[in-house]
């Protein structure tokens, strides 16, 4: 299946499993218009070839006791490929940051951090992050609210440039 284009069917399982990664093979195939066996079947063939890179529980943040989310732009001194990955290497170390983006541009990274208090991501950001090698500036910018966040991609834009295109 890699570099091969999906089918439809294939499509609807990935939409239906965006939107619910919990129900049962039966209701998924139902849903996608199928029998129970080829489903499992295609499903374990997306996620063997990564379409399907995990399942996960969306939690709230903020009941949790995480009540400060910052994005973080960060400006590197180096752009060389090894520096580039080290600054990735080391943001994957540190629990607070929990997106990390290169980006093209005045910035190199911008990186969404989670604290549970502004003096925990105070911390973080003086003792850690601008402190570290090769950073040469953040600038941070506090979470007031969040408008939207949609995990996945939208599959009605790919159905739509699929029709188009066939």
């Amino acid at each position: 299946m890699p570099g091969a284009k999906l089918d439809q069917t294939d499509r609807m399982i990935l939409a239906e499993l965006q939107g619910n990664g919990r129900m049962t093979n039966v209701e998924l195939a139902s849903r996608v218009g199928i029998s129970a066996p080829p489903c499992l079947r295609r499903v374990r063939t997306l996620e063997e070839t990564g379409y399907i890179r995990g399942y996960h529980a969306e939690v709230d943040p903020r009941l949790l006791g995480f009540e400060v989310q910052v994005f973080a732009m960060v400006g590197l001194h180096s752009q060389a490929e090894a520096d580039l990955v080290a600054f990735e290497e080391r943001c994957r170390s540190w629990p607070l940051v929990r997106e990390c983006h290169m980006l093209n541009g005045e910035i190199d990274f911008i990186l969404k951090c989670v604290a549970p208090d502004l003096s925990t991501f105070q911390s973080f950001l003086t003792g850690q992050l601008t402190a570290a090698e090769n950073v040469a500036h953040v600038r941070t910018s506090l979470v007031i609210r969040g408008a939207k966040d949609e995990p996945g991609v939208p599959f009605e834009v790919l159905e739509d440039r699929l029709a188009r295109e066939g």
